[in-house]
């Protein structure tokens, strides 16, 4: 078994939602890449696809004050069908904008608690993120099996 290794950049909170949402999508069917880099710059923490080519992103919130220093998220819309949140059992739900999904996840699992109103991504910006997303993966995958793939 290849173990992953965590970047840091994110809290032990964050990683426990990370886990339980990602479990969420793949019983839905989706594959997910997490801190996925969109060609504006912006990192999405989640982002997700599923076999009929519906891209969703997923914004984790581990608190009240991660979400409110952060005005980023309004930009995910144009590179997903549907952006959802996922936070704690600990964060109040009613503090989320109600125009996005709302996921409630623990080490174990999660639930989602609202849908989104659906988009619909212009062809391009769709062919452009799912290839995006095959190279990210396939390239992850080579780094696991070769960590130093330049040498």
């Amino acid at each position: 078994m290849v173990e992953l290794r965590q970047d840091g950049r994110q809290s032990e909170t964050a990683a426990i939602i990370q886990r339980g949402v990602c479990r969420l999508l793949r019983q839905a069917g989706f594959a997910t890449l997490p801190e996925f880099t969109l060609a504006s710059g912006r990192r999405a923490d989640i982002i997700a696809l599923n076999p009929a080519g519906t891209i969703w992103i997923v914004e984790i919130k581990s608190s009240l004050e991660d979400f409110r220093t952060d005005a980023k998220w309004p930009e995910y819309w144009e590179f997903c069908d549907e952006l959802y949140f996922a936070i704690p059992p600990s964060v109040m739900p009613e503090i989320m904008p109600s125009e996005a999904g709302l996921i409630i996840a623990d080490n174990w699992g999660a639930d989602i608690i609202r849908s989104p109103a659906a988009a619909t991504m212009h062809a391009s910006r769709r062919k452009a993120v799912t290839l995006a997303f095959a190279r990210a993966a396939a390239l992850r995958l080579h780094g696991l099996y070769d960590p130093m793939p330049n040498s």
